[in-house]
């Protein structure tokens, strides 16, 4: 055998192999000794116990690593369709608002005008895909320049619909190629929003509108805002001024107002109550808001005035002119005087009425409803409203035997706390998100005030391409975000929303003068498409895995609402952080996962919605 392996080896190298060859033999062996002797060492380093101190410095690290792994393994087991990118919605989506679907409304029976309302049970669409901005959208403007100025494009308005409109705030716009001009401060013609708003302060007894807040005038509701220049007017005043208007296919009020950068939601007085607590508002403005008041025997009165505080006020302007003569007064007289049987009925006093302007006063005393004679509207059950979430009208009056009843003019300074939540807490609550918004704010800055070259399309306005103002905390609790952002003087306004199976502190957060609503996750938003910069949720994502609701459903809610190149930021456990980076991931976002450092299980999940164009 020998002999017969050394001949072919003779035949093939000759009778003496060259010393190269011998040399790359031995590399070789020694170079298969290693590679076994390694794959030896770890297979025995994998059953060696592993020293104590490793384990127990790195035990959270590993539990962490586990819940990641075991996430990983849960979102594989959806198959590879759960992780690839979503696609875009058509065209025809670029203003999509859930809910609000008037042929599925009457096609389930709705009618009487229910068909426009919100109805959320209808939705039966569940295609999910990337709502895309119009063709040509652009980033808006650094806010107060937005405010006066904003880019006709971002808006389903056409020229025709600007130009027909019967606005009070028509007048104060300028249509132009690519913008829509709105002057709130300068160059106002004679009864422009300056004097409407000084001519409503006069009639409750102020020098100017300037008083408006030492008369105990602090939140406003103004319905069927227009174009939001009243509103706006009071936003300069330091007032917070939320605008409501029903559900517009085009040239919406809503998404207009928050175009503009001012509050606003999508809310109608149909057959459903606002997602409001009794007494919620120190003013109440309808200004040819389009709404008969006494209609249904006064129904959606009883609605205001369930809204609002006591002592508060009612401010009507109705849609007749001066140009009529005195058969206008005739109409007038007929159409005020249900309104003035309807307005004693609930113990509101009308306090002046100055050319088309009415404004009423509730009563401060809550005996006055007792003291009335055989009244057709009795008062409501105590407890009936817990929860004021789109539930039925009802026509009886509310708030008579809250704790909260005190009069707008009685306010004080300090805060009224209900016995359900200890001063520790809220002051405690309000500190941690004093310290959480300096961090958020060195996080972001960098970002939002450089260009970002990866913006597509046309060239844009002058930087700072990215800013904040219009934000929304989804699980705000106390408000504490929406505090902190005005102690640092931040030009921006929140959003403030409550989760409906969450404890209610929505009234806790009104009263501090900011502005919010009840919400349920588990459905869409009532808003446009791209009407917020920021979105902020701490301990939303836990709060809702005990629910029914879907993730990924809620992420594209929130990309629905979210500008491109908007922010995000959630705070959650580390488990259900890294599922919603996943999820980021599928709706294009670019997102990173923060660790805070502090020892605990927090982590802070920042991302930015891309501008997307096809």
């Amino acid at each position: 055998m020998r002999s017969f392996w050394f001949n072919k080896l003779s035949v093939i190298f000759g009778p003496r192999p060259p010393v190269s060859w011998l040399l790359l033999c031995l590399v070789s062996l020694l170079a298969l000794i290693a590679v076994l002797g390694s794959t030896s060492s770890n297979a025995f380093d994998s059953v060696t116990p592993t020293p104590v101190p490793d384990i127990y410095l790195n035990y959270r690290r590993l539990k962490e690593q586990a819940a990641v792994d075991y996430l990983e393994l849960k979102s594989l087991s959806l198959g590879a369709s759960g992780q690839r990118e979503l696609g875009l919605c058509g065209k025809e989506r670029e203003n999509y608002v859930p809910c609000y679907n008037v042929s599925a409304n009457l096609l389930a029976g709705f009618k009487d005008g229910e068909e426009f309302d919100r109805h959320c049970e209808v939705l039966r669409d569940r295609n999910q895909c990337l709502v895309r901005p119009p063709k040509d959208y652009k980033s808006p403007l650094r806010w107060p320049a937005g405010r006066d100025v904003i880019w006709s494009g971002n808006l389903k308005i056409t020229k025709d619909q600007f130009l027909s409109s019967g606005s009070m705030t028509k007048r104060l716009m300028l249509l132009e190629e690519n913008q829509i001009a709105f002057h709130s401060e300068d160059g106002l013609i004679f009864d422009g929003v300056k004097d409407y708003s000084r001519q409503i302060a006069e009639m409750i007894g102020l020098g100017s509108d300037s008083d408006f807040l030492q008369a105990g005038v602090r939140t406003v509701l103004d319905i069927g805002c227009g174009f939001g220049s009243f509103g706006a007017h009071l936003v300069s005043l330091k007032l917070m001024a939320v605008c409501i208007a029903a559900y517009e296919a085009t040239g919406s009020q809503v998404q207009l107002a928050l175009e503009r950068g001012l509050p606003a939601i999508i809310a109608s007085f149909i057959s459903r109550q606002l997602p409001y607590p009794s007494l919620s508002f120190d003013m109440v403005h309808c200004a040819q808001c389009g709404i008969v008041w006494d209609k249904k025997d006064g129904i959606l009165l009883i609605e205001v005035d369930r809204v609002l505080k006591p002592g508060g006020y009612f401010v009507l302007t109705s849609p007749s002119g001066k140009l009529h003569g005195t058969a206008v007064g005739k109409r007038k007289r007929n159409v005020l005087t249900p309104m003035e049987e309807l307005t004693q009925e609930i113990c509101w006093s009308l306090l002046a009425q100055q050319d088309e302007t009415f404004i009423w006063q509730k009563t401060v005393d809550s005996d006055c409803y007792a003291s009335r004679k055989q009244s057709a509207i009795p008062l409501c059950k105590e407890g009936h409203d817990v929860q004021s979430y789109y539930q039925p009208l009802v026509s009886c009056i509310s708030g008579t035997s809250s704790n909260r009843w005190i009069p707008i003019q009685n306010r004080s300074a300090g805060l009224q706390l209900s016995a359900r939540v200890l001063p520790e807490n809220f002051f405690e609550d309000l500190r941690v998100w004093r310290s959480a918004l300096k961090n958020y704010w060195s996080l972001l800055t960098p970002l939002i005030f450089s260009d970002h070259p990866k913006r597509p399309g046309d060239e844009d306005p002058l930087p700072p391409f990215n800013m904040i103002r219009n934000v929304m905390d989804m699980n705000a609790h106390y408000g504490g975000l929406n505090a902190a952002f005005l102690e640092e003087k931040k030009s921006v306004w929140v959003m403030n929303v409550v989760p409906i199976r969450a404890h209610n502190t929505l009234p806790l957060i009104l009263d501090q003068g900011f502005t919010g609503i009840m919400h349920d996750w588990c459905e869409p938003f009532p808003t446009y498409p791209r009407t917020y910069d920021m979105l902020h949720a701490n301990g939303l994502l836990s709060h809702l895995s005990s629910e029914s609701c879907s993730a990924i459903d809620l992420f594209l809610e929130m990309d629905r609402m979210l500008r491109p190149e908007g922010w995000v930021v959630l705070s959650d456990k580390v488990g259900a952080i890294e599922m919603a980076r996943m999820l980021a991931t599928q709706i294009r976002w670019e997102a990173r996962v923060i660790d805070l450092q502090n020892g605990s299980d927090q982590r802070l999940l920042v991302c930015q919605k891309q501008f997307i164009k096809k």
